[in-house]
């Protein structure tokens, strides 16, 4: 296939490089247009708008392109429209009057919802994103929604994949924060809270797709997570386990870390009520209709072996 990956310089971006260079001839369109080793060529967002005489006949896009999730909320909310949004709005046009037969869009489980009320998330949840980050994805969403029966008519299928957290080696993200609070020996305090998180390893993500570029699967919104979800003592359990050290977990009374975060609020201290139920609560997502459209039973990575993969890399 000819494959045009949006954001091929970011992490995501360049795994799949890896995973898709042997068997397909793949191109890039970002903010910057480097030479890159798999690249053939690098286009600039600029370039779709007038379609230069050498850019290929593509079969798929990729759309790995936009702002990630701001955690310290620093970003100017507008900012993640005019990517998050705007961008997509563009590469679909573009989409829909290219040669290529299949879009990926990465959303985000953020564009469904915030927080889980349930068991686990899954794609049929009434969008509620809180914040401009979701909001900006739910946008785009609606947005490449709004077109399924031009695509239908063309015979193009689209997917759009929200994955939860995802990591792998290279990617310092929220686990790295984590790591390095474990790796000083710090006690762990909130180990009566017995939550249940998702992650996303990138082994599995590739796999997932390579999978929609090679499979015949139906247009649709898929939710991606590792098969298994870890409390965040485990979690920190897998942490000491790859690093050779011993677990600090403290099992402080619920009730009175709910307290000192009561007062963290009225104090504008770094654990309040907001925080505690961030590092506290559950979210996990549920991978079953990714794997029944795929015909698989399980994904080719364990969460586990995953997370041990990430952290070994942290410690390079």
């Amino acid at each position: 296939m000819n494959i045009l990956i949006t954001g091929i310089h970011g992490f995501v971006g360049s795994n799949l490089l890896k995973t898709l260079k042997t068997d397909n001839s793949l191109y890039g369109l970002d903010i910057i247009t480097p030479r890159k080793d798999g690249i053939i060529k690098t286009f600039s967002w600029e370039d779709i708008e007038s379609i230069p005489r050498d850019m290929p006949q593509f079969d798929a896009i990729i759309h790995l392109a936009g702002k990630a999730h701001d955690t310290k909320n620093q970003a100017d909310a507008q900012s993640y429209f005019d990517i998050n949004t705007g961008l997509t709005q563009k590469i679909f046009d573009f989409f829909l009057f290219s040669s290529a037969k299949k879009f990926i869009f990465f959303s985000s489980v953020k564009a469904a919802a915030d927080s889980v009320n349930g068991e686990f998330l899954t794609e049929d949840v009434i969008p509620a994103p809180v914040g401009p980050y979701g909001e900006s994805k739910i946008k785009a969403e609606e947005y490449i929604l709004g077109k399924l029966e031009q695509c239908a008519t063309l015979c193009k299928q689209v997917y759009i994949l929200r994955p939860c957290m995802i990591h792998g080696p290279g990617n310092k993200g929220n686990l790295n924060l984590l790591y390095n609070i474990v790796k000083k020996g710090i006690p762990w305090p909130l180990g009566a809270f017995e939550n249940r998180r998702s992650f996303t390893s990138i082994d599995n993500l590739c796999f997932v797709v390579e999978g929609l570029l090679n499979k015949n699967v139906p247009t649709g919104i898929y939710h991606m997570g590792d098969d298994e979800a870890l409390s965040t003592n485990e979690l920190i359990a897998v942490m000491c386990d790859v690093m050779g050290q011993d677990v600090h977990i403290w099992k402080i009374n619920r009730l009175f870390m709910e307290s000192v975060a009561t007062i963290g609020t009225w104090l504008h201290l770094p654990l309040n009520k907001e925080r505690l139920r961030k590092l506290t609560e559950n979210y996990v997502v549920s991978n079953a209709k990714i794997k029944a459209a795929l015909g698989i039973e399980h994904m080719p990575i364990r969460a586990e072996e995953g997370l041990k993969k990430t952290i070994r890399s942290f410690e390079k």
